[in-house]
């Protein structure tokens, strides 16, 4: 199945000059999704992980459904002000904006292995904050399973020079 087939682009969402990779049309489609969830699990074998984690709120549908199949604890890296506990914060860039992620502070054990999970990379921004919660927390990144890499955004490059594992289902242009 080519799960490229099952992802809407839409031009000057959420700004003008963004062209936005739509995954609700995968998740739609219940053949799609299984599919892509099957790969992302595949994927996984190249990981020693102990933990997953996945940034709100896309990043969660992929992330539930590995963790329920693996049974491996899920972890959600949550927007600001939405975790009731004792939290670490990262701000970072979005290609359209800042933002800030949080967890909290007891939901890693030092030396978890954890592998960040999210429907796309674009700037790296958002994984790298992710990647840094992990490493505030005492934890190691195992690596990134992206379901969609907007490669010419450069995301996948950078965290591969900072010596991260990644891996990505599906690539597109980013504009």
């Amino acid at each position: 199945m080519d799960l490229k087939e099952h992802i809407r682009s839409i031009q000057d969402y959420p700004k003008k000059g963004i062209l936005f990779r739509d995954i609700t049309t995968l998740i739609k489609n219940e053949k799609a999704f299984k599919e892509c969830i099957n790969q992302i699990v595949e994927r996984s074998k190249k990981f020693n992980f102990d933990k997953i984690a996945a940034v709100e709120s896309r990043g969660f549908v992929f992330a539930s459904a590995i963790s329920y199949i693996l049974d491996k604890p899920f972890i959600m890296l949550r927007k600001k002000n939405k975790l009731p506990a004792d939290v670490h914060s990262v701000d970072f860039e979005l290609e359209y904006g800042t933002a800030t992620i949080e967890v909290h502070k007891d939901s890693f054990n030092e030396n978890d292995n954890v592998l960040i999970i999210d429907d796309l990379i674009a700037t790296g921004g958002t994984a790298e904050a992710a990647a840094k919660l992990i490493e505030i927390s005492k934890s190691k990144v195992a690596g990134f399973i992206f379901v969609i890499n907007l490669f010419d955004l450069g995301g996948t490059d950078n965290l591969l020079k900072k010596g991260y594992k990644v891996e990505n289902l599906l690539d597109f242009p980013g504009h």
